[in-house]
């Protein structure tokens, strides 16, 4: 909470009055991430949401602090220090951070992550370490190899572990031999690929069994039972969605597993548990134009149950469920001044590219203007090999319906989430068929008689501005203008860098996974130069809006600078923003307004109300 100008402090609500107790609050930051550590004290770190990530000069630190305010204690340094002697109190360094996993919460013990970096971006280890809130003390926990990510048991103790080096994994699970601790491997396979040996840990249940995520020959990912005695994940998937890997998290009580968080078209529950089904219904009865999730409480005893309630028009609110009197209490709502009855529907859709593969999108189509042939804006994720939405409230979505424009966002191949040969047929692909899934989407929208096809325009962050570039290269009788925010312009430039700038991409992925996702910069070089929207600059002669941030360490403000350049000496509408203090996309409020006004007025005079008409 924050009131008066004052930085966001973390207040307490008791939710049986309604009375919220401010319990910390900093002069200079924000209250970052939160979680308890147990029913009385609580977690978290900082933030500065008043700065952009260049003049950046702090780490979160990490704070720990009672319920009611009392025993305040900082346990990690914000600053570049190793550690400080502060009233007879050694700081852990600044480089340990929270492990967002909730622990037993059953002492004032919390496992904290200490990290070992190379340079940014180029993590070397992940280690782990076992802290006091009230004292700050720790110890650390033993490691096999060079670890990047934990996972804590059924009793909150670290049970698995894993790294990857030299384009291999390993996942370790901790065990006694001999009356010793240690850590037995548990399974190796390639990292960057979709082998049909791998998987991912998900959870322990409360009966110890491992859950995981695998693919087990299948296309599409599921959730699997794990044999830890013979190394190998069990055959019967315990839930496949139609069309989609599983993506989310397993819900449990004390007893057993309730049921499935998960993300299809939109995010959702598959409840197993028969009580915990009704009172699904009971909610969805009482909030019939929502999709509702509800979130247990860790301790079985409290009657409350926490809601999000949300939709295609509606912004996430929350809302606690008792289960004992069945009311149903709003506590808080992201974007309160929305007004669904004002925003545009959504859908999720699927079109057919031209070799057949089929592609999934997200079609917001503006309010009551169902029917027409509107002007059109292809919004391209980045990544890419993440999935870009789902169904819900999205606010770049809802600023452009808000403006008159259809928006279209298609889950190109190699976008995350619908299955593995999805994913694969990406493989090598920028700038080819990856390419094509975005205008055979533009076209489909045309042949539906949804998109004016004098009127479209490409969009685009990170991957998707490279994209936005490719597409008015490729396709310039498709594409009317571009906007390309954050945007890739040279491939090769990803693997060389430039001495201007430190990226953060880590040395192994531009090692093992970027040649065989996107080529190889000495047997593909050919192909790479022939997809580098640098190298075609000259043939972009439509209007084209550039935005980079000058702090950014993922796409160097260099590959926008290079390119702004070069498309400049054969066209003269190009329009260049730069937010010096900015990484890789927006975090201040007065940046966001400044370049969505410009797309506004960008989007206007080319596809809009206030373009010329032949």
């Amino acid at each position: 909470m924050a009131s008066q100008g004052r930085r966001q402090g973390l207040a307490v609500l008791n939710l049986a009055d309604g009375s919220a107790a401010l319990v910390a609050q900093f002069a200079d930051a924000d209250i970052g991430n939160i979680s308890w550590v147990n029913e009385e004290r609580l977690l978290f770190n900082s933030t500065d949401k008043r700065i952009g990530q260049g003049d950046a000069r702090y780490a979160p630190g990490l704070y720990a602090v009672d319920r009611d305010g009392k025993n305040y204690r900082q346990l990690a340094d914000r600053d570049g220090a190793f550690y400080q002697e502060r009233s007879i109190v050694r700081l852990l360094p600044w480089h340990t951070y929270m492990l967002y996993q909730d622990g037993a919460q059953k002492s004032d013990y919390v496992y904290v992550r200490n990290l070992e970096i190379n340079i940014p971006g180029d993590l070397r280890y992940e280690g782990l370490l076992r802290l006091n809130t009230r004292t700050g003390q720790t110890s650390p926990v033993s490691r096999p190899t060079y670890t990047s990510g934990w996972l804590l048991d059924q009793n909150g103790e670290p049970r698995l572990t894993w790294g990857s080096e030299k384009g291999v994994s390993s996942i370790y699970l901790s065990e006694e031999a001999n009356g010793k601790a240690g850590w037995r491997k548990l399974a190796e396979f390639a990292t960057y690929t979709h082998s049909t040996t791998s998987f991912t840990p998900l959870s322990f249940g409360p009966d110890g069994v491992l859950y995981v995520i695998s693919h087990g020959g299948k296309d599409k990912a599921a959730v699997h039972t794990f044999d830890i005695a013979k190394g190998k994940v069990n055959d019967a998937p315990l839930i496949e969605l139609e069309g989609f890997d599983f993506t989310g998290y397993l819900i449990f009580n004390k007893e057993k597993l309730l049921g499935f968080r998960y993300t299809g078209e939109s995010r959702d529950t598959l409840w197993l548990d028969s009580d915990m089904k009704q009172m699904q219904a009971d909610v969805d009865a009482k909030l019939r134009t929502t999709v509702n999730l509800l979130t247990l409480p860790t301790q079985p005893e409290t009657p409350n149950v926490l809601v999000t309630a949300y939709s295609d028009r509606q912004p996430p609110v929350v809302f606690v469920y008792n289960q004992k009197t069945k009311a149903l209490t709003k506590v808080g709502e992201s974007y309160s001044k929305i007004k669904a009855s004002e925003m545009a529907q959504r859908k999720f859709i699927r079109y057919k590219a031209r070799d057949g593969l089929e592609i999934p999108a997200i079609l917001t189509i503006p309010k009551e203007k169902l029917g027409g042939k509107l002007p059109l804006v292809v919004l391209v994720h980045g990544g890419p090999w993440v999935r870009g939405s789902s169904w819900g409230w999205d606010t770049d979505a809802q600023f452009l319906a808000s403006r008159g424009y259809t928006v279209l966002e298609p889950e190109f191949r190699g976008s995350d989430g619908f299955g593995a040969r999805h994913f694969i047929a990406g493989f090598k692909q920028w700038g080819l068929k990856m390419q094509d899934d975005l205008a055979d989407g533009a076209r489909w929208a045309i042949a539906e008689g949804m998109a004016d096809p004098q009127r479209i325009c490409i969009a685009g962050a990170s991957y998707g501005g490279y994209a936005t570039l490719m597409g008015l290269a490729r396709n310039p009788e498709l594409f009317k203008c571009g906007i390309n925010w954050v945007g890739v312009t040279d491939i090769q430039l990803m693997y060389t860098g430039h001495w201007s700038a430190v990226s953060d991409l880590p040395e192994q992925w531009k090692e093992y996974g970027m040649p065989q996702l996107i080529g190889d910069p000495e047997k593909d070089a050919e192909q790479l130069n022939a997809t580098s929207p640098l190298l075609l600059a000259a043939r972009i002669r439509q209007p084209l809006l550039l935005a980079y941030g000058g702090a950014d360490q993922r796409v160097p403000i260099y590959h926008g600078t290079k390119f702004r350049d070069a498309v400049k000496a054969h066209n003269k509408d190009v329009e260049w923003i730069e937010y010096a203090e900015e990484g890789h996309g927006w975090t201040l409020p007065k940046n966001r307004i400044d370049f969505w006004g410009r797309v506004e007025k960008f989007l206007d005079r080319n596809i809009g109300a206030g373009a010329k008409t032949e």
